[in-house]
């Protein structure tokens, strides 16, 4: 029981702030096992590895500390690879331990062996392969700072079974993590000419790593310079929705009047986003000429920078130094442009109706005006989450868990683990019927671990995003999207969690009191022809 390569690991984790991991036991990573019992970290065990690494990839975004997830090999290193693509394109700090064969079987084909480094060299920033014992700590606090420094991403240390046990006098070192990029002196002058010419600029707020701090610091820049404010796909909690400057989200859905009215804009301000397809509306959002004339961007990822459009001014910088930056410009005022836009907002917050059943827009507006501000939403992927991102309101930073990657069964186990990491605050999940399925399991991690998350299953018994697509390009051929799904109040009850089942609009609110403060799942039954927010099946037929 002396010190070991699994005992620098345990330590290293410590060492680098980590309070929580999730894992899947497995038998070749069992030292490490062992010595994490030593250290001050709650480790949790879940049920399946794609959830385990799930959990930490929401952590993370919660924490601002690298989420950790301990998988074994061949199998369970396969499981966790969703997550970590969840963790690249959120740009999201990860750090995988896999298992792996020991050393003198490595390109054998030995039980279970895979080159991790071929697996997953496509979707992870880096994959380290622990070999020397001296270099154990070294090697992980490197690991650790890739995973946070520069854009944030999955990070994956493979751990060999046969070296986890030898002898190690390294230490355990705490990661040194360098501040983000700043912008220049010559950058804010030019964007400070910029924005006294524009009249009708527009600010964009996105990217990984967000403060409360750095919202309100969001806000002030954009009520002293005069500001509309929109955020990017999956990024609605870096502004309060409810501000007189917020505009609303791009990304799948958005406002046709916003993207519209946006086409006016003169000057783009963005902020952090690194410009995917979702929130340029398929990179229709400019063309190479507007965004020479009219695109600034600013963003820690270099990369991003010009990747599909060069951008008039291109800006290497943090979100939270930029946003400094321009604090300390002249004030201005534009109340007519700001009002314009915000009253798009407004407009598009008012539930839609519905010709049958419960109405899901009435449930997320009651949601949204019941949970405290603080309250953290989690969601996988699905046309259920059209209604979330349209209807409620987010107003502090942290109380968004939305994969930007689409990656389904992801609402579970993030609600689990905002439930883990803020014990004092609401978790709430909601969830498809067939995203709610794709975690289910972990039903039994909530009672194992004593937490008190809240899941609304939106049910219209079909994967309903592919419904609807079938609808609209090959109409009355509908195939393999109808589901049959268990009575779900009584597979939560089996679990030991409160349940629910909802047939009328007017009956969630009081299901929803009767849910509070408890680990609880509504069933909310839904008429699977209402597939979108103002929008029937059949009115495509």
């Amino acid at each position: 029981m002396g010190r070991t390569v699994a005992t620098v690991i345990a330590e290293g984790l410590a060492a680098a702030g980590i309070a929580h991991a999730f894992c899947v036991p497995g038998e070749s990573y069992l030292p490490l096992l062992n010595r994490l019992r030593d250290v001050p970290l709650r480790l949790v065990t879940c049920r399946h590895e794609a959830s385990a690494a799930h959990m930490a990839e929401a952590t993370a975004k919660l924490t601002g500390r690298p989420g950790v997830a301990l998988v074994s090999r061949g199998p369970g290193a396969c499981h966790a690879a969703i997550a970590l693509h969840t963790a690249q394109q959120d740009s999201t700090p990860l750090l995988l331990l896999v298992g792996q064969v020991g050393e003198q079987s490595v390109g054998r084909e030995a039980f279970q062996e895979m080159d991790y480094h071929r697996l997953f060299g496509a979707v992870a920033k880096r994959v380290v392969t622990l070999r020397e014992p001296e270099r154990a700590g070294e090697q992980l606090a490197s690991a650790i700072a890739c995973a946070l420094s520069g854009r944030p991403g999955p990070v994956v240390l493979v751990l060999p079974e046969d070296r986890l046990g030898l002898p190690s006098a390294a230490p355990a070192l705490a990661p040194t993590i360098p501040g983000p990029p700043a912008p220049t002196s010559g950058a804010v002058a030019q964007i400070a000419r910029l924005l006294e010419k524009a009249q009708r600029p527009v600010l964009m707020l996105g990217g990984p790593g967000w403060t409360d701090e750095d919202r309100r610091l969001a806000e002030a820049v954009a009520e002293r310079l005069g500001l509309p404010v929109v955020t990017a796909w999956r990024r609605k909690d870096r502004f309060d929705n409810r501000h007189p400057h917020y505009a609303g989200e791009l990304g799948l859905g958005a406002n046709p009047a916003l993207v519209a009215a946006l086409a006016e804009a003169d000057l783009w301000l963005v902020v952090g986003a690194r410009l995917t397809e979702n929130e340029t509306q398929g990179y229709t959002l400019f063309t190479p000429a507007t965004a020479a004339a009219r695109l600034v961007h600013a963003c820690a990822d270099a990369d991003a920078l010009g990747r599909v459009w060069p951008p008039r001014l291109a800006v290497h910088a943090g979100h939270r130094p930029m946003l400094e930056a321009l604090a300390g410009l002249a004030p201005a005022a534009r109340p007519r442009w700001v009002a314009t836009l915000a009253g798009l907002h407004h407009k598009w917050m008012k539930p839609t109706a519905v010709a049958r059943g419960v109405n899901p827009a009435e449930v997320v507006a009651t949601l949204s005006r019941l949970l405290p501000d603080d309250a953290i939403v989690a969601n996988g992927a699905g046309n259920f989450a059209a209604w979330l991102h349209r209807f409620h309101a987010h107003r502090r930073c942290g109380t968004q868990l939305a994969p930007v990657s689409g990656a389904m069964g992801y609402g579970v186990p993030a609600a689990i683990a905002a439930a883990l990491v803020h014990p004092d605050r609401p978790a709430v999940a909601l969830c498809g019927d067939g995203d709610f399925l794709m975690a289910v399991a972990e039903l039994a991690t909530v009672a194992h671990e004593g937490l008190a998350p809240l899941f609304i299953v939106l049910d219209n018994g079909q994967y309903g995003t592919i419904r609807m697509h079938q609808d609209r390009l090959f109409p009355g051929r509908p195939v393999a999207t109808r589901l049959t799904n268990p009575d779900f109040a009584a597979l939560a009850s089996s679990f030991g969690l409160a349940a629910f089942t909802v047939t009328e609009t007017r009956a969630f609110a009081p299901a929803l009191e009767a849910a509070w403060g408890r680990a609880a799942v509504i069933h909310v039954v839904l008429d699977p022809d209402e597939i979108a927010p103002g929008r029937r099946l059949e009115a495509d037929a």
